[in-house]
């Protein structure tokens, strides 16, 4: 697995690419170069890994169980090989998760599992169902359900959370979510955000004119909220 790193010091940000997107796409579409001040100042360092979505979600010759098994291999070498790298890079202690489009998705889920990893999530034109389907946007499993699909779908999994210690290392991140006002995911946006408020989780909802589901709003959208 290949990544990037972009910067010195400050805040470490785990960067997630999108939908089956690469760990230079970001570089090439000009995301990264909007926050050369704050990389150059040592302000932020970015961290941007791979993405293997077409052999998960995306893969559909594979059985939905297959699917989600596959990305959780994903996420063990997120846990077990950027996580520590990050660490040996980057001394600040303070790690955050973001991505945009399905970038977004993967940004917010590992934030809500391991939450005392991280002090924060942005997500930027995010989904966070996959099993919904959403205007020309499929369910990426089919119908099928299980366990571990429901345990990474945030929209499902958080009205349930009840341990006290989650519940209390989530209300300590800072979320922020930014959508497109005609985003087709920004109901999805409304209702994680509601979800989260129904746990007295604070959390920052931002909706932005237009589609905004593309790189010239993300560039704007880095250098607001990362």
């Amino acid at each position: 697995m290949e990544l990037l790193i972009f910067g010195h010091g400050g805040r470490a940000v785990l960067f997630f690419p999108t939908r089956m997107a690469r760990f230079y796409d970001y570089e090439n579409w000009g995301v990264v170069g909007a926050l050369h001040d704050k990389l150059a100042n040592g302000e932020l360092q970015l961290f941007c890994v791979d993405s293997i979505d077409a052999e998960s979600f995306y893969n559909r010759w594979a059985h939905p169980e297959q699917r989600i098994n596959r990305h959780l291999q994903y996420e063990q070498y997120i846990l077990q090989e950027v996580i520590p790298l990050m660490r040996e890079k980057n001394e600040s202690g303070y790690f955050e998760a973001a991505g945009c489009s399905m970038g977004a998705y993967h940004a917010v889920n590992i934030a809500m599992k391991y939450p005392w990893l991280f002090k924060k999530a942005v997500a930027m034109s995010g989904r966070f169902d996959l099993t919904e389907q959403i205007c020309d946007f499929r369910d990426l499993f089919d119908g099928y359900h299980n366990e571990s699909i429901y345990f990474n779908m945030p929209n499902q999994y958080v009205a349930n959370i009840s341990d006290g210690y989650l519940l209390n290392a989530i209300n300590n991140l800072e979320f922020i979510f930014a959508i497109g006002q005609t985003d087709p995911f920004l109901p999805n946006n409304f209702e994680l955000s509601n979800l989260l408020w129904h746990k007295w989780i604070k959390n920052q909802l931002y909706v932005w004119d237009n589609y905004a589901h593309r790189p010239r709003y993300w560039k704007q959208m880095v250098q607001l909220y990362l």
